[in-house]
């Protein structure tokens, strides 16, 4: 009889944020994410220059956790829930710990998208998700065999989800979402009326 079994499979890790210490304010989260976007010029001057919808901190602002001690508890939780994806992965890290790199703000305005992308140079990549109103759009992963598909027909429509070319995961306000950086994701446009509010972040090696 055949045997069929699943190879080199992408893992995605989804979970509450407060499964892990601390307890984040999720209130708090939110009003500091506003009142930086409100002071921080230079990353309002960079979105402006580069066509971005709404705002990112990503190219201004590379000291959130000291800035607001939110933000430092926000990233004691999220080392907890790497470590877990990392222990999930079976990643054989050498002695040296997954650290954080980045992490930045983004808030997305009615008809705000991110399109595809990578994280070059890290090993893992998240988002936590602030406010997520109704119609505010899944998250689109795309299955990193694309490029190597060249004449392999289409899949069928409701294929199953491990076989699809394209998967949306629609997150809800108070989780947080790991992936590896290399998988490519973008943020469909917000159809909502109110802010799509998450904070996103990248963990490296060494």
């Amino acid at each position: 009889m055949a045997q069929i079994e699943s190879l080199f499979v992408t893992r995605l890790y989804r979970a509450r944020l407060d499964e892990f210490p601390p307890a984040i304010d999720t209130g708090e989260l939110e009003g500091s994410c506003l009142s930086i976007a409100a002071d921080d010029e230079a990353g309002q001057e960079w979105c402006a220059e580069n066509g971005y919808p709404g705002y990112t901190s990503y190219a201004s602002l590379t000291d959130l956790p000291w800035r607001f001690p939110v933000f430092a508890e926000l990233v004691e939780a999220l080392d907890r829930h790497v470590a877990a994806f990392v222990e999930d992965l079976e990643f054989d890290l050498d002695g040296r710990a997954l650290r954080l790199e980045d992490l930045w703000i983004n808030i997305l305005p009615e008809g705000g998208t991110h399109s595809s992308h990578i994280h070059p140079h890290s090993v893992i990549s998240g988002t936590t998700y602030v406010a997520v109103p109704d119609g505010a759009g899944a998250l689109k992963l795309e299955d990193p065999r694309s490029a190597r598909m060249m004449a392999a027909p289409v899949r069928r429509k409701g294929a199953r989800r491990e076989l699809q070319s394209f998967v949306y995961v629609a997150p809800k306000a108070g989780e947080v979402l790991l992936w590896e950086s290399w998988l490519r994701h973008e943020v469909p446009m917000n159809m909502a009326a109110q802010e799509r509010i998450s904070i996103s972040f990248n963990y490296a090696w060494g």
